[in-house]
């Protein structure tokens, strides 16, 4: 028989074709989130009127870059040949947070792509949509309330010919406060090009922004995605159904927090439906990060930090599935002191610098301390409602 490192190699291999779906799926997603008016930018503050000129709580790229580079001379704990690589444990999680940042980055090219109608005041505007010659209606309301919550405004697009579909033909609606910006926008990709968005037809986005002080951050947002469409599970297993995020800064500090559903989800066994869950934290100007991931079932209906990231912490379930596969096709189990050198690199924490992840378990540095105190406090959201996230437009 091969040696055991061999073997969990080979089954590594194996992973990552199918890490290519998963990754597909959400570039994919970043793709949709960041195409739409990719040419225009947002104004300067004093050119919007009345529209909010920001939406969304920046991210170092410690923790927001979605590719992961090494450059020459930096050494990487993850670059050594008899562990599973760090780079590899936490792709998703950059991925995904880039993805989550990406949609404040769509609310602000939208904004930009209508500050033309010179958007001041109460108005309805018809125009047709260089994105896919379809007319649609833009209404400004004043004095609104949404979810029990009073805003200043609200922005409504809808296409014209489907406002007598159940969703009302609505691409868009944002309900803000201006000075400090609070407010939330919601979006169906659907409703706004029907050309690139033709197969997406229940996806629906929502971004709360808020530059309103708390006790704990200066300014937040949050990010959900719901309905996202589920192709062909052998194909792409590791598709996201749903997804929930949270930012929040503080002075020189940014916290996130989230979880992605992925229904279809298998590693090394038969088991099926997992929820990545993590908790991060950053510092803006170091541009450092430390981060915390599981791996719980994507129908547990808890909400305990001990559970989420202890009881199905990445290195845990991984160790668990590569176990019960390993005594499913060999009779026996790997021998625990060298599988758990093999997934060194899954071990909590992991820290990042700009240049990816650095190394896992202990602080590489005096400087990433404080970020393990903070994530400490940070927990994900529970999988089953993420699973079962709605969201709807007013």
């Amino acid at each position: 028989m091969k040696p055991v490192k061999e073997i969990i190699t080979i089954k590594t291999d194996i992973m990552k074709t199918q890490e290519i779906f998963k990754l597909a799926a959400i570039v994919i997603l970043a793709w949709t989130i960041q195409s739409c008016n990719k040419k225009e930018t947002v104004p300067t503050s004093q050119d919007t009127g009345i529209l909010p000129s920001k939406f969304k709580v920046s991210l170092p790229s410690s923790l927001s870059n979605g590719t992961l580079q090494t450059k020459s001379g930096f050494a990487l704990k993850s670059a050594e040949a008899d562990t599973v690589k760090g780079n590899e444990v936490y792709t998703n999680l950059n991925t995904f947070i880039a993805v989550g940042e990406g949609a404040g980055d769509l609310v602000e090219k939208i904004i930009g792509g209508i500050v033309m109608y010179h958007i001041n005041k109460p108005m309805i505007v018809t125009y047709e949509s260089n994105d896919d010659q379809r007319t649609k209606n833009l209404v400004v309301s004043k004095d609104v309330q949404y979810k029990g919550k009073a805003f200043q405004f609200r922005l409504t697009i809808t296409d014209a010919a489907l406002e007598s579909a159940s969703d009302g033909g609505k691409g868009m609606q944002i309900f803000w406060n201006n000075n400090p910006i609070d407010g939330i926008a919601i979006l169906k990709p659907y409703n706004i090009d029907r050309v690139k968005n033709a197969n997406d037809s229940s996806a629906i986005f929502s971004i709360e922004y808020s530059e309103v002080p708390t006790n704990e951050y200066d300014s937040h947002m949050q990010v959900e995605i719901a309905g996202l469409p589920m192709p062909d599970a052998d194909l792409q297993p590791y598709a996201i159904h749903s997804l929930k995020m949270f930012v929040g800064k503080k002075g020189n500090n940014v916290d996130v927090y989230g979880n992605s559903d992925h229904p279809n989800a298998k590693f090394f066994t038969q088991d099926k439906g997992f929820d990545w869950a993590f908790v991060a934290s950053g510092l803006e100007v170091e541009n450092i990060g430390v981060a915390e991931v599981g791996l719980p079932p994507y129908s547990l209906d808890d909400s305990a930090r001990q559970v989420l990231l202890g009881n199905y912490s990445i290195k845990s379930v991984i160790t668990n599935q590569i176990n019960k596969w390993f005594l499913a096709a060999y009779g026996v189990r790997p021998d625990s002191s060298d599988l758990s050198k093999y997934l060194h690199n899954a071990d909590a924490p992991g820290f990042f610098s700009n240049q990816g992840f650095v190394q896992a378990g202990t602080s590489p540095a005096v400087q990433y301390d404080p970020l393990i105190n903070r994530i400490q406090l940070l927990s994900p959201f529970n999988p089953k409602s993420v699973h079962e996230l709605q969201i709807d437009f007013q």
